[in-house]
C-alpha cells in the first residue's frame, strides 16, 4: 500500500510538472474544463461558458511528454497503434488525449476536471437547476428504489446530476459503480468502484462495461450505477432492473426523455444477443421508471428541463411517457419579466 501511495505521489508531481502551463486552471476551482488543442492553443470552460487562454506549451514535444506521463499513470498505451486514450490525473480528473495524424492541430488533451461530491439536491434547488417540489420528487424515487435514467446532450451536467441524486441513497445500502473512465465519487462510505480496461498492444486483457456488470451481480448489490450506457451493455442492465436488481441509477446522451428510451432501446439492440425490436422495446418500458432530462441555457446555466414517468408500453406498442415536471415559459409579474420554472403538471 505505501509503494502505491509513493507511485501516485510521484505521478502527481511529474505530471504537475508537465502540466506545468495550465497549472493556474488545474487549481482554479472555478474552471470545471480544461482544452489543450495542440501546443499553442488552450481554452477553458467556466461556469458553462467557453473562453480562449493565454495559456501556451512551449513545443509539440512537451505536449507529447505529458501524454505519455499520463499514460504511463494510468497503464494506458498511446501512439503508434492507438490514436487516443481516455485516462485520468493523479486527482481524479478525467482525461482524453488524442494525437496526430488523427488530429492535424499536434496532440489534443481535454481534461475535465474532478469534483467530489459534496453536494445534493439542495443545492441544484439553491442553483435554481431544479425546484423544491422536483427535487422532494426524486429524492423520493430514489429512496423508493425507482430505476433513473439522466438524459442530455453533452456538458449538459448529467454526471453532476447523477452525483446529486446519489446522495438521496440510504447510507447502509452497498453501490456498486461501474464507468468506462472513473469520474463519479459518491458520498456514501459502502461504494465499490468499477472501471473498464482496454486491451493491451497485443489485444488480450480487455475488461467491457459488460464484463463488470456481469461481475457486479454477483457481489451483492443493493444498487448498481453506471456513470454512462453506450453500448450493448444497455441490455444487461435493463434486464437487471426487471430482474430484481431495482434503484439503478445511469446516463444517457438524447435530447428528449422519449429519445432517452429509444436510445436504451437502440443500445439493447447493438448487444451480442439476438433481440425482437418489440421485446427490446417492452423491456425497456418495463425497466425505466423516471426519466430526468437535462439542458444546457446560452448563458451556460444547466437546468433539469423536463422530468416524465414511463409506465409501460401502451397497445401500439410505442412508449407510454408521462410528463410530471415541466420547466415552462416564464412570464410577467407586475410588468417585470420572470423565469422560466419547472413546474408540475395538474
Amino acid at each position: 500500500m505505501q509503494a502505491i501511495v509513493e507511485s501516485k505521489q510521484i505521478y502527481e508531481k511529474t505530471i504537475g510538472h508537465f502540466l506545468a502551463p495550465v497549472k493556474s486552471l488545474l487549481e482554479d476551482d472555478s474552471v470545471s474544463e480544461i482544452m489543450i488543442n495542440g501546443p499553442g492553443t488552450v481554452f477553458l470552460e467556466r461556469a458553462g461558458r467557453i473562453e480562449r487562454t493565454d495559456c501556451k506549451f512551449v513545443n509539440q514535444e512537451a505536449l507529447w511528454a505529458a501524454a505519455r506521463n499520463i499514460a504511463e499513470f494510468s497503464g494506458r498505451d498511446i501512439g503508434g497503434r492507438y490514436h487516443s486514450m481516455d485516462a485520468r490525473l493523479p486527482d481524479g480528473s478525467r482525461v482524453h488525449v488524442l494525437v496526430p495524424p488523427s488530429s492535424r492541430q499536434g496532440v489534443c488533451i481535454t481534461i475535465r476536471k474532478f469534483k467530489k461530491s459534496t453536494f445534493g439536491l439542495q443545492q441544484l434547488v439553491e442553483w435554481d437547476s431544479i425546484t423544491q417540489e422536483a427535487g422532494d420528487f426524486l429524492s423520493d424515487a430514489v429512496k423508493s428504489h425507482k430505476n433513473i435514467v439522466i438524459s442530455g446532450g453533452t456538458g449538459t451536467g448529467k454526471t453532476s446530476m447523477l452525483n446529486a441524486l446519489s446522495s438521496c441513497i440510504p447510507t447502509q445500502e452497498r453501490i456498486i459503480v461501474i464507468e468506462d473512465s472513473s469520474e463519479l465519487q459518491l458520498q456514501q462510505e459502502h461504494v465499490l468502484y468499477l472501471e473498464a480496461q482496454p486491451p493491451d498492444p497485443n489485444g488480450e486483457g480487455q475488461v467491457t462495461i459488460r464484463d463488470l456488470f456481469v461481475d457486479s451481480l454477483r457481489m451483492r448489490p443493493d444498487r448498481i450505477v453506471v456513470g454512462e450506457v453506450r453500448r450493448g451493455e444497455a441490455l444487461d442492465l435493463i434486464q437487471s432492473m426487471i430482474s430484481g436488481h431495482s434503484g439503478s441509477l445511469t446516463t444517457v446522451h438524447a435530447n428528449t426523455p422519449r429519445d432517452a428510451l429509444i436510445r436504451l432501446e437502440t443500445l439493447c439492440l447493438m448487444s451480442d444477443v439476438s433481440l425482437p425490436v418489440h421485446v427490446a422495446r417492452m423491456q425497456v418500458a418495463s425497466a425505466v421508471n423516471v426519466i430526468v432530462q437535462i439542458e444546457r441555457l446560452l448563458s451556460g446555466k444547466r437546468q433539469v428541463s423536463v422530468i416524465s414517468v414511463c409506465d409501460n408500453s401502451n397497445s401500439s406498442g410505442d412508449y407510454s411517457v408521462q410528463q410530471v415536471f415541466v420547466r415552462q415559459p416564464g412570464g410577467k409579474l407586475k410588468n417585470v419579466p420572470t423565469s422560466a420554472e419547472l413546474r408540475p403538471l395538474a
